[in-house]
């Protein structure tokens, strides 16, 4: 696998090695020991999540705040999804940057967000389904989010439109007004 730190140095774009001929493809989506040798990570996933959405959904920003913060690495089986991490700890070099980027079922890329970021994406095909393995068990009294379009943040999301919202993620506060996590 390849592993590329994107500029959030925390976060990592991973490339899987794909076998394919006629009949179609292989690849080991998750191997915890080709994980840890190629990032130099020990982490342990204990929750894998499975989300299907429509064209033009966006989820997030989402997090979980210290004790209960949640790495995630996450992929797309079906679609197309513009990725986005954002860096909410504070006193880190890169407190509020954030980093993009297109994940699919066709290029099949991963991405590796730390505990201590808020995560969110915008389903860019017809729909997508999304699957994430999570360092930490959902904790609804620890959940938190930032707002999608906070001006601070600048997210350049690729939208063709009105994005489409749950309730809950439209309320979300900026980045300055709300809750962050711990420094890393």
């Amino acid at each position: 696998m390849k592993v590329t730190s994107l500029a959030v140095p925390d976060v990592l774009l991973i490339e899987p090695k794909v076998f394919g001929d006629e009949r179609g493809f292989f690849f080991e989506s998750f191997n915890q020991r080709a994980f840890n040798e190629a990032t130099g990570l020990e982490v342990l996933f204990v929750q894998d999540n499975h989300s299907r959405s429509a064209k033009n959904v966006l989820r997030g920003l989402h997090y979980q705040r210290a004790p209960r913060a949640q790495g995630k690495l996450v992929r797309l089986v079906v679609g197309e999804v513009f990725d986005v991490a954002v860096d909410i700890r504070k006193g880190s070099p890169t407190y509020g940057e954030w980093v993009g980027e297109v994940l699919s079922a066709e290029n099949k890329r991963q991405m590796w967000i730390p505990p201590g970021l808020a995560h969110g994406f915008l389903v860019l095909s017809d729909h997508a389904e999304f699957l994430y393995k999570a360092t930490d068990y959902y904790a609804p009294a620890y959940e938190s989010g930032i707002l999608w379009n906070d001006p601070a943040l600048a997210i350049a999301w690729p939208l063709t439109g009105a994005p489409v919202l749950s309730a809950k993620d439209a309320q979300n506060a900026p980045l300055g007004d709300g809750e962050v996590a711990s420094s890393a």
